[in-house]
């Protein structure tokens, strides 16, 4: 990577930007610890990235530049597809640079180096529009500590705020493993394990801000014939702030997180938009009648809460799934 890519990806100091006014700061938070996901073993099946070797076997050809494939080049274990991301991430940030006149940091809950960055003031007073990536395997152990809440609550006392939670699949959370395998045979992922369970920090997260929603799932999106994802099924009276303006799809991807709802006041939060879903692939949530998930939601401000609170997955603002005018409309309506 270049030094200017380094820097901008890596850094995980705070440097101050400068406040325009039309031009909203916007900032990534991603909430694993690259240590702990790096080094899990390639022996272990389950709750771990693939390798860049095994991404490589996969996508044949699709990996095979110089660039992917030379070990002196690009790291061929765990560390290797991680770096994919920050490389799929970076259209997303140009794209919003453009927007906003501001670029795009990303901080790690915890970076290469081991060093931590807490979600408080030092992340949030220069920032409008918090991304929080909820990239963590459960077995890592990512906790939100109480300061970290609390910092959020201030952030979000600002009328001008907006907090886009993303917690990932949570893929083979049944303790049976037939269960298990009607997942895994749903979505069709070779690259995922029968069990790979995500997002234990922004659960916290979601628990000590009262957001009544939890990630479930893994599931497959249907496509049209010309096999792009299928349009989202929106709900345009509930969404008074155009979140969805000009926006008909999003990227697909092989696996995407249900947000379920886990409460029955209607007010406190709205489904904006689900996504239908591949019927043709059994599995255990259309086996119980259901023909969509929810894929965007939105919670308006209320209480002492003066900002917004919204969720969509991380996938969505990763290029590795392609993007469209649509889905950078949807990026420009967040950020605008």
């Amino acid at each position: 990577m270049s030094e200017a890519r380094t820097a901008r990806t890596y850094n995980q100091r705070h440097v101050p930007r400068a406040y325009t006014p039309g031009g909203r700061r916007v900032s990534i938070y991603v909430s694993w610890s690259y240590p702990a996901e790096a080094g899990r073993s390639a022996a272990d099946l389950d709750n771990r990235f693939s390798t860049m070797t095994e991404v490589r076997r996969v996508a044949w050809p699709a990996y095979e530049d110089p660039k992917w494939s030379d070990p002196y080049r690009f790291q061929q274990g765990i560390a290797g597809s991680l770096e994919l991301f920050f490389w799929a991430w970076e259209p997303f940030q140009d794209f919003v640079e453009e927007v906003t006149g501001h670029p795009v940091p990303v901080y790690q809950r915890i970076d290469q180096a081991g060093f931590r960055t807490p979600l408080d003031e030092r992340v949030l007073a220069d920032t409008d529009v918090l991304f929080v990536f909820g990239l963590d395997h459960v077995i890592t152990g990512q906790v939100a500590q109480p300061g970290e809440v609390e910092a959020l609550r201030a952030f979000l006392a600002r009328e001008d705020a907006c907090l886009v939670l993303g917690p990932h699949h949570d893929v083979g959370a049944s303790d049976d493993p037939s269960v298990r395998d009607m997942e895994y045979r749903h979505h069709g992922d070779p690259l995922v394990p029968r069990q790979q369970r995500f997002a234990t920090y922004v659960r916290d997260l979601m628990t000590g801000l009262g957001v009544p929603v939890v990630n479930r799932y893994g599931l497959r999106p249907a496509v049209g014939a010309d096999d792009r994802i299928a349009p989202l099924s929106t709900i345009g009276d509930l969404d008074a702030k155009g979140w969805l303006r000009g926006v008909t799809n999003f990227n697909f991807h092989m696996h995407l997180p249900h947000y379920a709802v886990t409460t029955e006041e209607p007010k406190a939060i709205h489904v904006l938009a689900r996504q239908p879903i591949d019927t043709s692939r059994p599995h255990p949530f259309t086996e119980e009648g259901n023909s969509e998930f929810n894929m965007f939601l939105w919670m308006p401000p209320g209480g002492d809460r003066a900002g917004n609170v919204l969720l969509a997955d991380s996938t969505i603002f990763s290029t590795l799934f392609g993007a469209d005018d649509s889905l950078r409309n949807f990026w420009r309506n967040l950020v605008s």
